[in-house]
């Protein structure tokens, strides 16, 4: 369960950069006399990008405040695990998209960053696993392996 709150939260790190990259490039990259972020179909996904991440962090807390209090915390560590890669992932994306091209480019280190986000979907534990987990021990569905 420590494992899957640090992970969590280096997720949600890695989120919180994707945004803050993204809003930037946003507020300084011109086309037609204007900055790109004045556009709501680079501000929207941006947006959701943060909300995701903000909800994902509240899961986060939830999960360390029972560990700390050694109280049973595995399904709150498994969702935040899930949630924060989930919106890493997504912020990511969002990101290299804000950026276009330049989002491959050397200087900005996007797709760097993007590559070791992927990761946390698959481990320390793969989404499929965490699902298995909320399906038999939050819902009573039968164990599916």
């Amino acid at each position: 369960n420590a494992e899957r709150t640090l992970i969590a939260a280096e997720c949600i790190g890695d989120g919180y950069w994707f945004i803050e990259r993204a809003t930037r490039y946003a507020n300084e990259r011109v086309v037609f006399d204007r900055p790109i972020g004045k556009n709501q179909g680079v501000q929207f996904p941006i947006a959701d990008a943060f909300i995701e991440i903000e909800a994902a962090n509240l899961m986060r807390f939830k999960a360390c405040e029972l560990f700390d209090a050694h109280q049973p915390c595995g399904a709150q560590a498994n969702m935040a695990k899930y949630l924060a890669a989930k919106a890493s992932w997504e912020a990511a994306n969002v990101c290299m998209q804000t950026h276009g091209g330049f989002g491959f480019a050397n200087e900005y280190d996007i797709e760097r960053k993007f590559r070791e986000t992927r990761l946390y979907q698959v481990a320390p534990i793969s989404t499929n696993l965490i699902y298995s987990y909320v399906a038999e021990h939050l819902l009573g569905l039968p164990r599916s392996f």
